[in-house]
């Protein structure tokens, strides 16, 4: 097969996965969220059980009126949206869904890489925060800045306690590396990554930069029609992203109960609807925190017990 041809179906093929898994990930939600608030939720559009919801959404937000404040920096306020969304896509290049070439795109660095993509996300904030000239989309804008640059450092920690463990920063070497006890030498670093990474992507209950009975809706205040839909979808894509990541890297990835390889994928993909699952879990039963809850999480828990990780990993390593 010609390599052009290869790239463009392998590129092809995580662009689909970019399109879909969010969406049925929100589809989840409203599903999920209904049923555990004891609530029917969207039933009718598209027939059975309201399949087509997020379609329906779609198509409105593509036809509600784009407006741009007054007093906007508009180039910056139009490129936000993006900035928010495309690092979610570049991520999903690297992250393995089986042996062999199910991947988009192996790269020898790719925890490197992901951690630093994932990075540019408070990018995005800060210029949502400061171009759309307003007082409530600057407070969220800050307390989201604060939030990403705090709840990075125990991200990159948990993550360097597992690439330490498996002797490399390639995905597929981790999870090739993986073994069955890491679900106990490694879990304390797992629950820091995964907390962290809702912090990342500011899901509840760490949307404190959005804080709607506070700021309106903070750094998404000014933003409507297809711009906030894009920053509904980065959202989704958020989720897909930090529940892949955490199947990849504590999980054990594409290893199953059984030897057969080929399901590799279907494991992957039923670890990843799983911890999806959890976050939209979280979502509903846990109320917001305050910022100083917040940082004090960060500071005083999560980022002590991912350096006593490290360190527990460090020593095991040298022990065998």
């Amino acid at each position: 097969m010609p390599l052009w041809v290869e790239l463009l179906l392998r590129v092809g093929g995580v662009l689909v996965a970019f399109l879909i898994l969010p969406l049925l990930v929100g589809q989840a939600e409203h599903k999920v969220m209904a049923h555990m608030q004891g609530r029917l939720g969207p039933m009718y559009a598209g027939g059975f059980h309201g399949w087509a919801q997020l379609v329906a959404d779609g198509v409105k937000f593509v036809q509600k009126e784009d407006v741009t404040p007054r007093a906007a920096d508009r180039p910056v306020f139009r490129l936000a949206p993006a900035v928010a969304l495309v690092p979610y896509l570049l991520v999903l290049l690297v992250i393995p869904l089986g042996p062999g070439d199910l991947v988009g795109q192996p790269l020898d660095i790719g925890l490197f890489f992901v951690l630093a993509v994932v990075g540019v996300g408070v990018v995005a904030v800060l210029m949502s925060a400061w171009a759309s000239a307003n007082k409530y989309s600057l407070l969220g804008g800050l307390r989201g800045a604060a939030q990403l640059l705090g709840y990075e450092l125990p991200l990159v920690l948990a993550a360097a306690s597992v690439a330490m463990a498996a002797g490399t920063l390639s995905l597929p070497g981790i999870v090739e590396a993986w073994q069955p006890w890491w679900l106990l030498w490694q879990a304390p670093a797992m629950i820091v990554f995964f907390v962290a990474g809702l912090a990342e992507i500011r899901r509840p209950p760490f949307d404190m930069p959005i804080a709607d009975s506070e700021l309106v809706f903070g750094y998404l205040t000014e933003y409507a029609g297809l711009r906030f839909a894009l920053f509904l979808l980065a959202e989704y894509v958020g989720i897909v992203v930090i529940a892949a990541l955490t199947t990849v890297l504590f999980l054990g990835g594409w290893h199953g109960p059984f030897a057969d390889a080929q399901l590799g994928w279907l494991w992957t993909l039923l670890k990843v609807a799983a911890v999806s699952f959890v976050i939209i879990w979280l979502r509903v039963s846990y109320p917001r925190l305050r910022e100083d809850q917040l940082q004090r999480l960060c500071w005083l828990v999560l980022v002590p017990a991912s350096l006593a990780q490290l360190v527990l990993t460090a020593a095991v390593r040298v022990a065998l």
